[in-house]
Order: C-alpha cells, then structure tokens, then sequence
C-alpha cells in the first residue's frame, strides 16, 4: 500500500513539473524560448536561389544513379555568391558540368543550409521517379 501511494505521488509531481514547464513557456509571447512544449514555431521563409556550379565529381563509368559533390556559389534575393558545395545521387546520363545553373531552396539568411529544388518530393535529385509517375 505505502509503494503504491509513492507511486501516485511521483507520477503525480512529474506531471505537475510538465505542466509549469509548459505555462512557464507560453508565458513568453505564446511559444516559449525552444518552440513552446508542442513544437509551436513559426515558419520558416525559404528563399529560391541558383546554385552556379564550378566544381564536378568526376562522372563514374557505371550507369544509374551515382554520387556526385557539387562546388559552386548560390546567389538569391539575400544572397550574393556565397560558396558551397554538396554530395548527391544523380544519374550518371545527365551528369552535371561546370557551368550548369541548379535551382536551390534554402532559409532565409542560411544559405549554408541549401537543398536542390527540383520538381517531385523525392529524396535525392536523380533519375528515380516519384511513384505514380510512371
């Protein structure tokens, strides 16, 4: 009986310290100093950029999809020639060559944290197709 009533107590006092931990991080404009305890954060604004490509892993001689590592510098609305550089899959039939102008998607002001914008939500720029699309 008396390990049963600590249990209660514990549980009990861990769930009060969750909940003023909670109110004390919506008690700072609504989200808290970390997001708020569900994660509440405002969005992030993602700006376009062009990654121009200066730099190419040399084209592997096996067919598919393979690794590449870009170099090159993203230039954007905020962003003026800030330089870069990035491995992914790609197939090998439309590799990449200096010169070549990617379009990019990164955070407003972290352009070092840059992702390639190419149409379909898959995981990787490469030869794969999304499903549904043939």
């Amino acid at each position: 009986m008396l390990i049963q009533l600590m249990f209660v107590l514990i549980v009990a006092g861990a769930l009060a310290a969750a909940v003023a931990s909670w109110r004390r991080s919506t008690d700072r404009g609504g989200r808290g100093a970390a997001g708020g305890f569900f994660g509440n954060r405002a969005p992030v604004e993602v700006e376009a950029g062009t990654l121009y490509v200066t730099g190419v892993s040399p084209r592997p001689e096996a067919p598919g999809e393979q690794y590449v590592t870009l170099s090159g510098s993203i230039s954007g609305p905020s962003v003026v020639a800030h330089e870069v550089y990035g491995r992914f899959a790609w197939d090998t039939f439309q590799w990449p060559a200096i010169g070549d102008r990617i379009p990019v998607q990164y955070p407003s002001g972290k352009p070092d944290n840059w992702q390639l914008d190419h149409p379909g939500a898959r995981p990787y720029f490469g030869s794969k197709r999304p499903k549904g699309q043939g």
